[in-house]
């Protein structure tokens, strides 16, 4: 399977379509936005970022299916594929920040109830669109795993997990032993191949990254982050690397970076596309 790279935008501002193009220019294969209370509202933002660009594909990294009502979420993914000419791909998850659902007042059901509204509006898109797109299906838990395995053509992964005994919503960093677990648990599970997406939490490309990295999370040190799966630091070459021995350890091919990182990383995609893989 090739490697695909993707740029997450958080902000749309007079600069976005000149962003969407540069992030085109660099070589990023996917445009995503984010679904958060406070962010851009994803579909006339991905609507957008296919307007600015001629092959990127665009796509939501993810939107809060409890969010939506199912008719009228299909109504705008078929909008939104038809106006994206086909480049659009379909990211969705459970919902995980509890604060958002009070600003929104919309009801927090327990992730149990949340996983099955998830699944339930996949089954109802399914009902209601002639096809639907290439889906990614993002989350930690064995609940939403196991529904990913089933359904998705794309596993997203953050490499995050739930702090114990923090409101819904605050996370710690996983193990590398720790995503290598998740990643088992859909493997085991799946009975097609898969596309294993990284959104990468922070990429630090200096010669010596340490002194960002102690000064980047509360409770983590410049050790502990460089040997974080969810994190690349290092000089370019370096970070090329890294991504090749994540792909051998998690199987990992599609990585996505935040808008920060976004012209730092693409040095290190050029030089990963220029390597042969196995």
């Amino acid at each position: 399977m090739d490697y695909r790279f993707g740029v997450s935008l958080r902000a749309v501002d007079g600069q976005f379509a000149a962003k969407c193009r540069r992030a085109e220019e660099l070589g990023y294969d996917v445009i995503t936005i984010p679904d958060h209370l406070g962010a851009p509202a994803p579909f006339p933002a991905i609507v957008a970022a296919a307007a600015a660009t001629g092959r990127t594909h665009v796509g939501p990294l993810v939107l809060n299916a409890p969010f939506y009502n199912p008719a009228l979420l299909a109504r705008d993914v078929e909008s939104t594929v038809q106006l994206t000419g086909g480049r659009f791909e379909l990211g969705v998850g459970s919902g995980h920040m509890k604060r958002e659902f009070d600003d929104a007042g919309l009801p927090w059901w327990p992730a149990k109830q949340r996983i099955a509204y998830l699944e339930s509006t996949l089954t109802e898109l399914r009902e209601r669109l002639p096809e639907l797109p290439p889906l990614l299906i993002a989350g930690n838990s064995d609940g939403v795993l196991s529904l990913a395995a089933r359904q998705a053509d794309i596993i997203g992964f953050a490499g995050l997990k739930q702090a114990p005994g923090e409101p819904p919503g605050t996370f710690d960093l996983a193990t590398a032993d720790e995503l290598a677990e998740r990643v088992a648990f859909v493997r085991g599970q799946a009975e097609r191949e898969l596309e294993f997406n990284m959104l990468i939490q922070k990429v630090v490309a200096q010669e010596d990254p340490r002194a960002e990295l102690d000064s980047w999370l509360p409770g983590y040190g410049a050790d502990d982050l460089l040997a974080a799966p969810q994190i690349f630091a290092g000089p370019v070459e370096h970070i090329a690397e890294q991504v090749q021995r994540r792909r051998e350890r998690f199987g990992f091919t599609y990585y996505t970076v935040f808008e920060p990182a976004m012209e730092d990383f693409a040095p290190v995609m050029d030089l990963v596309r220029s390597r042969p893989t196995a």
